[in-house]
């Protein structure tokens, strides 16, 4: 299957529930399977503008959908994207894990040793926003991140290596406002940056291989119509690895150099996002106390010690309204992280494992596909007007319950192969991650200063 019908044949919110007594108040949705037709354009989106605020909203794109004007040949197979998640698991499990989460690497211009900062396998971060850098402001495609701290772009003179981009790269000596960070400033000694003479270096290391080194910067930010004035980023100067053709990052982690932390006095460290039930439609990212909608459903954000994620307490899973029998302590000693960039939610083995037994019970009537490198549980959907598919709910601290948009249930392959979107941590101490399928059509709101994170349904 080409990577066109693969962005249409998702599971689009054409469905009906129902639950009768004769099911035990089971809760179910019938799906039209016309809804796994293939559609090869971009649909806009849904109730987005009514959600977006008027100043602070970016549209939200899929980079492998319809909607991204990224060139095609960049657009990756389902296949290739489990892959790459796996890779950006690993990097975030070996992070976790390790006694630091910084390592030596080559400096850029080869006259010094930077210290790298470790990230997510990048080119699994599939969501992608414009922003505006320097006077005058040059637009650039970014993908946003809320497992990565260091804003960054690839900088002209690229004096060691720059990838190819879609938009032109940034050339600071073209900014009015372009100025680099000094050594001795409390921005670079205090994040254990290198320098270079007097300017100070950063670098990021990412789980699959991909880096970036250069100087850090500050410069005007724009996100349309607002302004940002000295915002430090990185600078690229040496880049490689699978970035695509994206320009660089918004960092959306907790750590003080994140653009979270360094427009504090402007959004109050606040900022929600929706990301599209479709890769053919779009979603938003807000910022700001305007963020919040009503309905919002909040859970705490417990206090770690682990930058740059942001923790979350999950304590139970639903199955066609049924509580799954998963101990509390099977979620407690591994904890887990909400993140934008992986993709499939990763649970503790015991959890997974009752997940997986309910909702194949309630799905015997259909025939199982082949699985794929990391989903064990497919389905094969061909030759069917409709299916009848148990809900999910997942369950956060603080008796936040969320039933899961349809797209949130399965990862479509293409019409035989549909799966269910969650996958088992091999060791019951690993991280669980709470991935960006189960968080589709949710405005999920990053309320840092009371440590909340909030849900609130059918928003995109």
């Amino acid at each position: 299957m080409g990577n066109g019908l693969f962005t249409l044949l998702q599971i689009y919110l054409l469905f009906v529930s129902f639950s009768t007594s004769a099911l035990g108040l089971r809760k179910f949705h019938v799906v039209d399977v016309r809804a796994f037709t293939s559609r090869n354009v971009c649909s806009g989106p849904k109730d987005v503008e009514r959600h977006m605020s008027v100043k602070q909203g970016l549209k939200i794109v899929d980079r492998h959908g319809p909607c991204s004007t990224l060139p095609p040949v960049e657009k990756l197979s389902p296949e290739q994207i489990l892959s790459n998640d796996q890779s950006r698991v690993d990097s975030i499990h070996r992070q976790t894990s390790a006694v630091s989460g910084k390592d030596k690497t080559s400096g850029p211009l080869n006259t010094s040793q930077v210290t790298a900062q470790y990230g997510g396998s990048y080119s699994t971060a599939n969501y992608i926003v414009s922003v505006g850098i320097g006077t005058p402001s040059k637009t650039l495609t970014v993908i946003f991140d809320t497992g990565s701290d260091i804003t960054w772009v690839q900088c002209e003179p690229c004096q060691q290596h720059c990838y190819m981009q879609k938009d032109p790269i940034f050339d600071p000596s073209q900014s009015s406002t372009f100025a680099n960070v000094s050594c001795n400033s409390a921005q670079c000694t205090g994040n254990s940056f290198g320098c270079s003479g007097s300017s100070c270096l950063y670098g990021v290391k990412y789980g699959d291989g991909s880096f970036t080194v250069g100087y850090y910067a500050k410069d005007t930010l724009t996100l349309t119509p607002d302004i940002i004035q000295n915002f430090r980023f990185g600078c690229g100067q040496n880049n490689d690895g699978i970035f695509g053709e994206i320009a660089g990052l918004l960092g959306l982690g907790p750590s003080s150099e994140s653009f979270v932390s360094q427009t504090s006095d402007k959004y109050q460290r606040v900022f929600a996002y929706c990301l599209p039930a479709l890769s053919s439609s779009t979603g938003y990212l807000n910022f700001g106390s305007s963020s919040n909608m009503p309905n919002t459903k909040r859970t705490p954000i417990p206090q770690h010690s682990d930058p740059p994620y942001y923790y979350i307490t999950m304590t139970g899973l639903t199955v066609a309204n049924q509580p799954l029998q998963i101990t509390s302590t099977v979620f407690s000693n591994a904890g887990m992280i909400i993140d934008s960039g992986t993709v499939i939610t990763r649970l503790p083995p015991d959890a997974y494992q009752a997940l997986r037994s309910a909702f194949r019970q309630h799905m015997t009537q259909y025939k199982m596909a082949p699985r794929t490198t990391l989903l064990d549980t497919c389905y094969d959907f061909t030759g069917y007007d409709n299916v009848t598919i148990p809900s999910v709910s997942v369950q956060f601290l603080n008796n936040v319950s969320l039933e899961l948009d349809l797209n949130g249930i399965f990862y479509v392959i293409d019409i035989s192969r549909v799966c269910l979107a969650f996958a088992g941590n091999s060791n019951p101490r690993d991280l669980g991650i709470y991935g960006n399928v189960q968080q589709r059509t949710f405005n999920v709101i990053y309320d840092v200063p009371n440590e909340e994170i909030g849900f609130s349904p059918e928003a995109c």
